[in-house]
């Protein structure tokens, strides 16, 4: 690894930005794309923050020439983005929608041409509606459809793409989809959320397999997880921590880098599930390895064993009103309890210590695992100024001092190979709608017009340079 000194990255580090598919592309009913989950969860009332959908969000999916040239202009080694399941199989199985793969196809020769590196996500939340309706991801057949999904894009596209990223975030797919219900689908089920996680779990594996046999280039491969920094607050503060860690990092960097569920997972949530869909040889499949483990970070959260007195706290990050849990077996045992500020307009709290100490501790347990952040930004309620242009100086300062955590790191000897901002694009946030900006590039959602903020210049001289601007 190339050593590391002063504000100043490494020649063959990697700045990127990314995206998700459903949150910017738009066109969710052209050339032949079917329904996801989450356009089904965005048209049922009361999901989403004003009845917002992703029909058109960014509109990225006629748009992508001009968002690729406002890559190059920034001057990003990479892009890292999704492919819509539903676009490249309509009904999550069977015939492949050739349109779909020709788009991302136009996509990837459209980033080489401009020379910048494609990365790919196959899966970023947007789930087949039927596969949903058959089960969704707590049934094992949509781990098998996933396989040969990944077949049909590892040969599409594996001759060109320079990583490949299996999943995004299976912890919010699995516990915030199936069991406290604030993302698609929408399920209040706390033993399905856990047989989703296997499941996802199972398909990251069974992915890496059919990419590996199908793509002709040489990608690398990856997963990306959103790792849960803990503070720990009274006397049970360590038992508060374990079990969190064990619900929301654990029960996935146990299956896919050390080929085991921790035991400690099993025992606390017991009463929940019996896990007995786990079945022979799945933990040698999940556990393929990978090339770089992808890390999104955030903030942190503060946790404490609830004394069963006073009324519960939920500060977890997420939305409390979806009337589930996305803590089976802890649920009632844990509380999420307020953190000092300041915080971005999402109401987390702003810790770049936490990021520098995720990654050494990432370094610790699994020391020959290189390492990538592959999301991290902030929202904020942005203001156009007078003469058109868009100061976003909290934007600023929350990326300088998150750079400045994940060099502290490297320092120290992490093997951190890159960093993608999250995100390009102001875009469709999910179960906030497009409340909230996390855009380095404002978009105006009425004529669609791109206009970089003052954290995309900033960005820009970061990556010419290579040194944190001080």
């Amino acid at each position: 690894m190339t050593s590391v000194t002063s504000l100043a990255f490494p020649p063959d580090f990697t700045f990127g930005s990314a995206t998700a598919a459903y949150q910017v592309e738009g066109a969710f009913d052209e050339d032949g794309r079917g329904p996801s989950i989450w356009d089904t969860f965005s048209k049922t009332p009361g999901k989403v923050w004003n009845a917002d959908t992703g029909d058109v969000a960014c509109d990225h999916y006629h748009r992508w020439e001009g968002d690729l040239d406002l890559m190059a202009d920034l001057g990003l080694d990479a892009y890292r983005f999704s492919i819509a399941w539903p676009r490249i199989q309509p009904t999550g199985t069977g015939p492949v929608n050739q349109a779909g793969v020709d788009f991302y196809s136009r996509l990837v020769d459209g980033l080489l041409a401009r020379g910048i590196r494609p990365v790919a996500t196959l899966y970023h939340w947007d789930l087949p509606q039927p596969l949903e309706d058959a089960g969704g991801w707590p049934a094992r057949a949509t781990a098998d459809a996933f396989a040969e999904y990944a077949s049909i894009m590892g040969a599409a596209l594996g001759d060109r793409v320079h990583t490949w990223t299996t999943l995004n975030e299976p912890w919010c797919s699995a516990y915030l989809g199936y069991g406290q219900g604030g993302h698609a689908p929408g399920r209040h089920e706390p033993a399905a959320a856990l047989a989703a996680v296997h499941h996802l779990n199972l398909a990251h594996g069974r992915a890496l397999q059919a990419l590996r046999a199908t793509s002709t280039g040489s990608p690398h491969y990856s997963a990306t997880l959103n790792f849960h920094v803990l503070r720990g607050q009274g006397d049970g503060a360590a038992e508060a921590m374990r079990r969190i860690d064990a619900l929301a990092n654990r029960a996935f960097t146990g299956p896919m880098l050390r080929g085991e569920y921790p035991a400690d997972l099993l025992d606390d949530t017991a009463e929940v599930t019996d896990w007995a869909f786990v079945r022979d040889g799945d933990l040698q499949t999940i556990a393929q390895p990978i090339d770089v483990l992808g890390v999104n970070y955030y903030s942190t959260a503060t946790v404490r064993l609830w004394d069963g007195s006073a009324p519960m706290q939920h500060n977890d990050g997420h939305k409390t009103a979806a009337g589930g849990t996305a803590w089976p077996g802890s649920d009632r045992v844990v509380e999420f309890v307020e953190q000092p500020g300041p915080y971005t307009a999402m109401g987390w709290n702003i810790a770049p210590e936490g990021l520098e100490e995720l990654l050494l501790s990432l370094r610790a347990q699994f020391p020959d695992q290189p390492l990538m952040i592959t999301e991290n930004g902030a929202a904020f309620d942005d203001q156009v100024a007078e003469d058109g242009s868009v100061p976003d100086p909290l934007r600023v300062d929350y990326l300088q001092r998150h750079f400045a955590a994940a060099l502290r790191a490297m320092e120290q000897g992490v093997d951190l190979r890159g960093y993608f901002v999250w995100s390009l694009l102001d875009n469709f946030e999910w179960g906030y709608g497009y409340a909230k900006r996390f855009g380095i590039v404002r978009v105006d959602f009425d004529s669609l017009e791109r206009t970089p903020k003052h954290s995309a210049e900033w960005y820009r001289r970061l990556i010419s340079e290579r040194t944190l601007p001080a």
